[in-house]
C-alpha cells in the first residue's frame, strides 16, 4: 500500500488558503478515481483506492500543519507502510506558482509539516513541491501563506489539480518523470499544427515557364472569338 499525504490546516477558514495546495490535490484525486468517503482517523481525515495496480490511502491530517507528523506516523505504522512509500503533497514557497517539482529525501527546508514528518518518520518519503511562489520578505510569509489564492490563480489551480490526477497512478507506481509529464501536458498542452494550404494554383514563375507562346501568339489570342 502507499500513503498520499495532502498537508494543510484543517476547516473552512483554512480551505482555499495557499498553505492547503497540498489538501486541494489530495482532495482532486479522491474525486476523479472514486476514492470515498473520506472518514476520520489517525488524528486526519482518510480514505482509498487503487491507482493502476497500487492501492492507495489518501490522508489529510487535521492536527494543524506544525503536528502532521502525528497524523501521518499513525497511519503509516496502523498500515505498515514504510517511509519509501509515502508521498507528501505540500505547498513550496521557493517555488513559482504552478511550477510542480517532484523529489525523494532531503530536508525540510523550514516548511513546519514537513519538520514535522521528519521528527517521526525521517526524510527518507518521497515529496510533490506545489509552487506558491513567495511573497518578497520573510516577514509576510505567514500572513502570504494563509491567504486565500487569488481569482487570478484559479486557472492555473485548476490545471495544476488535474494533472496531478492525471498523473496519479504514474506516480503511486514509482515513476515521478511520467508522473511530472502528465502535468506538464495539463499545463501547457501541446500546440496544434495548421493544415497545409491547399491550392491548385501554381506559382506565377511556374506559369511564366509553362507559357510558350512567342509575343506574337500572345497577342493573337486577345483579338480570337
Amino acid at each position: 500500500m502507499k500513503l498520499f499525504v495532502g498537508l494543510g490546516n484543517p476547516g473552512g477558514k483554512y480551505a482555499a488558503n495557499r498553505h492547503n495546495i497540498g489538501f486541494m490535490a489530495v482532495d482532486r484525486i479522491c474525486a476523479d478515481h472514486g476514492f470515498g468517503p473520506w472518514k476520520r482517523a489517525f488524528q486526519g481525515q482518510v480514505c482509498d483506492g487503487r491507482l493502476g495496480a497500487e492501492k492507495v490511502l489518501l490522508l489529510k491530517p487535521e492536527t494543524f500543519m506544525n503536528l502532521s507528523g502525528q497524523s501521518v506516523q499513525a497511519a503509516a505504522s496502523f498500515h505498515k507502510i514504510d517511509a519509501a512509500d509515502i508521498t507528501v503533497f505540500h505547498d513550496e514557497l521557493d517555488l513559482p506558482p504552478a511550477k510542480i517539482k517532484a523529489k525523494f529525501g532531503g530536508g525540510h527546508a523550514g516548511h513546519n509539516g514537513l519538520r514535522s514528518i521528519h521528527a517521526h518518520l525521517g526524510e527518507g518519503y518521497a515529496r510533490v513541491r506545489l509552487g506558491i511562489g513567495h511573497p518578497g520578505h520573510k516577514d509576510r510569509v505567514a500572513d502570504y501563506v494563509l491567504h486565500d489564492f487569488a481569482k487570478a490563480d484559479q486557472v492555473w489551480l485548476d490545471d495544476l489539480m488535474t494533472g496531478i490526477s492525471d498523473g496519479a497512478a504514474h506516480l503511486a507506481g514509482g515513476d515521478s518523470a511520467k508522473f511530472l509529464n502528465a502535468v506538464a501536458l495539463r499545463m501547457a498542452p501541446p500546440k496544434e499544427k495548421k493544415p497545409a494550404r491547399v491550392t491548385d494554383e501554381k506559382p506565377k514563375a511556374t506559369q511564366a515557364r509553362m507559357d510558350t507562346r512567342s509575343p506574337m501568339e500572345k497577342l493573337l489570342d486577345r483579338f480570337r472569338p
